[in-house]
């Protein structure tokens, strides 16, 4: 018995302004064949009118798409493919999303002329626990910005004068007898582990610049050990990778917090590299400092990953290798027993 077809239907649409539509077509309709690519519907386009064939509810989503992208447009947004790609994943999950909320949104406009904005409503989420509470968490993969976006923010709150000097830490998990055979000083040994803070870091500002805050100590990167003992007024404070903390080092990195400072812990607890029967510092945190007020904890999933789209389908490989792994483990023991 052959199956129905499945009702297509076929909406049409006009758009006032030619060059906003162009925009929001792409160059050689890019943008419209990814939309297709994306969702599985048709698209065409004559003068200043798009076609849309599909089914209903596919219909539907890339009219709510268009409009809402033309708007961002006439807002002055510049439009890329990644933020379409982001604006279908949103509309998917919450067909009520208003992507202006979010990608308006600007956090800091760095002086390379580009506009830093959430991408996802956890992005916009986080921003937003940033700018209310002294102690935020961003806990997720890989991809999700959370250090980015906590840069950003840190960055923005120097330049409007609300703190005097950012500090950026990360712990050096192989800072015992690994790290002793590197070449060179203290700051040369851990200089590997910190460089993906100062990558953001110069991708946000001149490198002239950040060299100056960077030599004054207006900038601070430095290894988690080197926070023990201190007090840190005034200051905007991240610690990124903080999963592979231990626990004493969480602590003692929560307890530096002192007046007019905000601090920002970001990690990944999927991607724990400390010893075997060494507790994750983030993991216990999570755990312990829930319902403190003052405290954010911000959950980052897969779909919020805005690194290229295999970063997403890499994140589901090894979720589902992991569970059949897993799995294979627990039937064995079964027959063990």
């Amino acid at each position: 018995m052959a199956l129905p077809a499945k009702k297509r239907e076929m909406v049409s649409f006009t758009f006032d302004d030619i060059n906003l539509l162009r925009r929001l077509i792409g160059e050689r309709n890019f943008n419209l064949q990814l939309i297709e690519r994306s969702v599985g519907v048709r698209l065409h386009v004559r003068g200043n009118r798009i076609m849309t064939e599909g089914e209903p509810l596919e219909v539907d989503l890339v009219t709510n798409l268009l409009h809402q992208l033309y708007d961002l447009l006439k807002q002055g947004y510049p439009l890329y493919p990644s933020d379409i790609e982001y604006a279908i994943r949103l509309l998917q999950s919450d067909a009520h999303a208003r992507l202006k909320d979010i990608f308006l949104d600007t956090v800091y406009i760095v002086s390379k002329k580009k506009v830093i904005t959430p991408k996802t409503k956890a992005q916009k989420e986080y921003i937003e626990a940033i700018r209310k509470y002294d102690i935020v968490f961003g806990i997720g993969p890989a991809g999700t910005g959370k250090t980015y976006l906590a840069m950003a923010m840190a960055l923005s709150a120097l330049m409007r004068g609300e703190v005097m000097r950012i500090i950026l830490t990360r712990p050096a998990v192989e800072a015992g007898e690994k790290l002793g055979f590197l070449p060179g000083d203290i700051y040369e040994k851990v200089n590997p582990y910190l460089r993906p803070l100062y990558d953001a870091l110069h991708d946000m500002m001149d490198f002239d610049r950040a060299a100056k805050f960077l030599q004054r100590g207006v900038i601070e990167v430095a290894p988690l050990a080197f926070m023990r003992g201190r007090t840190l007024n005034d200051a905007f404070v991240i610690l990124d990778e903080a999963q592979n903390t231990t626990s004493e080092q969480m602590k003692m990195f929560l307890t530096r917090l002192g007046f007019n400072a905000k601090a920002v812990v970001t990690g990944d607890i999927t991607q724990v590299d400390l010893p075997a029967g060494t507790a994750s510092g983030l993991i216990e945190a999570k755990e312990i400092l829930r319902g403190i007020e003052g405290i954010k904890f911000i959950f980052f999933e897969k779909t919020d990953v805005i690194r290229h789209r295999l970063v997403r389908e890499i994140i589901r490989a090894y979720e589902k290798y992991e569970e059949q792994k897993a799995s294979k483990f627990h039937v064995n023991k079964e027959k063990q027993q």
